[in-house]
C-alpha cells in the first residue's frame, strides 16, 4: 500500500459580485494593501491572487476577479479555480446584471458559496429585501431556510470581515482540502500578458 503523502492546502476562494459593490475594498481591507490604485478608475481588470494568514494562523489564498462586464471571461475562470467563492451584495444596490451572472458561474463550477452583504452600515441598507432577491435567484441564505453562509459586513470599515474569514476557514475544514506535496505539479493560467522580457503568466500552483 502506497503511503498517503497529501496534505491539508488553503482554500482558494474568489470574490465576485457586481462592480462598486465593494469586492477591491474587501481585499484591500483584508490585505491592508492598496489594489484599486494600480487599477484605472478603481476597477479591478486582472485576475489577481493574493495570500493572507488570518488572526488564527490560518492561510487563504485570494482571487480578485473583475466586476466590469467586459471582463466575463476572466470573472468565470476566477470561478472555476475557486474552492469557495465570497458573492458580495452591496445591501443598498441589491442583486444587480453581474450579480446574476456571478451567480451562474458558481452554481456551474460547483464551487461553495458564501453571500457577504456588504454596506450594511449605509442608511439605505435594506438586507431582507437583498435575501429576497437572492431567493428569487434561487440562492438561499440560511436565514431564509438554505444552507448558503451569508455574512453582514462593511468592507470599508471593517465591521464583520474577521467573521467572513472565520466563515471562510470553517466552511474550508468542512471541505477537507488536501494536496500531495509530492504529486506532479498542476497549475491554472489566471493571467497572461506581453512583457519587454517577453510573455508573462501569473499560475496558481
Amino acid at each position: 500500500m502506497s503511503e498517503d503523502t497529501t496534505t491539508v492546502r488553503p482554500p482558494i476562494v474568489a470574490v465576485m459580485g457586481h462592480v462598486d459593490h465593494g469586492k477591491t475594498t474587501l481585499l484591500d481591507y483584508i490585505r491592508k494593501a492598496n489594489v484599486a490604485a494600480r487599477d484605472h478608475g478603481g476597477i479591478t481588470q486582472h485576475l489577481g491572487a493574493y495570500r493572507v494568514v488570518t488572526d488564527q494562523g490560518k492561510a487563504i489564498t485570494f482571487l480578485d476577479t473583475p466586476g466590469h462586464a467586459a471582463f466575463e471571461g476572466i470573472r468565470k475562470r476566477g470561478g472555476e479555480v475557486a474552492d469557495i467563492v465570497i458573492l458580495v451584495v452591496a445591501a443598498d444596490d441589491g442583486v444587480m446584471p453581474q450579480t446574476k451572472e456571478a451567480i451562474r458561474h458558481i452554481k456551474n463550477a460547483g464551487s461553495v458559496m458564501i453571500v457577504a452583504f456588504n454596506k450594511v452600515d449605509l442608511p439605505d441598507a435594506n438586507i431582507d429585501h437583498v435575501k429576497q432577491q437572492l431567493a428569487e435567484n434561487d440562492v438561499l441564505v440560511e436565514s431564509y431556510g438554505g444552507d448558503v453562509v451569508s455574512v453582514e459586513i462593511s468592507a470599508k470599515s471593517g465591521q464583520g470581515v474577521d467573521q467572513l474569514l472565520e466563515m471562510i476557514s470553517l466552511v474550508s475544514d468542512l471541505l477537507e482540502l488536501k494536496a500531495d506535496p509530492k504529486a506532479p505539479v498542476v497549475a491554472f493560467t489566471l493571467e497572461s500578458r506581453m512583457d519587454k522580457a517577453g510573455p508573462l503568466a501569473s499560475l496558481l500552483v
